[in-house]
Parts: structure tokens; sequence; C-alpha cells
């Protein structure tokens, strides 16, 4: 096991809670928004508390699976879902603002650590923890941007 820290990427939107909880409520429309996401399918759909997930990523040419369930559920309040294979969990927060909109917080923790498969396989095909965290929290920023103009447009 290998610490890591938190990752976090926030954002405001000018649409309410519930109609960006209709987005992000739905892990399968991940690989609109997200650079690494190729493809989600989450069992039984549509998604709830104690669903799994089944996930497809990329960087560059390089493509790997991994399988997640969802481990907090609130509606228009947050979702959130653990990856097996590396142990973090991924959220989205949501909490209305004074002016009718949302701030959404994205976030990655790993609150027991990184398992040490993931951190081998990160060094050897990955570039390593931190240019690969790099990564993660420069696609959180873009996932936020498009799922923001996602809603703001609806």
């Amino acid at each position: 096991m290998t610490d890591s820290p938190d990752l976090t990427a926030e954002t405001t939107i000018a649409a309410t809670p519930a109609t960006v909880w209709s987005l992000v409520s739905d892990p399968t429309r991940m690989p609109k928004w997200s650079p690494q996401v190729v493809r989600t399918v989450v069992l039984p759909a549509p998604a709830r508390l104690g669903s799994r997930m089944i996930n497809l990523n990329k960087k560059g040419l390089k493509r790997w699976p991994t399988t997640g369930k969802i481990v907090r559920f609130d509606a228009e309040r947050e979702i959130a879902f653990r990856i097996t294979e590396n142990r973090t969990i991924w959220s989205f927060e949501l909490e209305p603002t004074a002016d009718g909109g949302t701030k959404v917080t994205h976030r990655r923790r790993a609150p027991e650590g990184i398992s040490t498969l993931s951190n081998v396989l990160v060094g050897a095909l990955l570039g390593g923890q931190e240019p690969f965290r790099a990564d993660l929290e420069q696609g959180m920023s873009q996932t936020l941007s498009r799922i923001k103009s996602e809603a703001e447009s609806a």
C-alpha cells in the first residue's frame, strides 16, 4: 500500500442541483466528459447504491479495465464509487448556491492508500504516480468543464 494525496477539482455551475444530478448520477455518461474513460457499464442499471461498474480507461494508446461499486448515492447531493483495483473512491458532491446554481466538487480519495499492484502497474505502464496524478487532476478539471457546459446548455 502506498499513500496518495487526495485529488480535488471544483466548479460552480449555473444550473440547479437537480439538473447537475441528472448528469453526474449516470456513470455511463463519463466517456462524454472524461478524457480517460472510454466506456462505463453499470449493473444493474440505472445506477443506484450498490450497483457495480465495469470501466475501460485510456491514456494515449494504452487501455485498461477497472471495476467498481457505487458506495454513496444521495440524490442531488453525492455519488461516489470505489474502484476495486486501486481502492480509490471517486465522487461528485453537489451543493446548492445562493443564486440557484450548484457548486460541484469532484474528488478522488485514497483512504486506504493505493494498492501495491496499482502502483506497480502505474509505474511500469503509465509513467509513475506523480505524472499520472497530474494527468488525473487535469482530467478532473476537464470533466467538470464539460459537465458545466452541458448542464448550462440544458
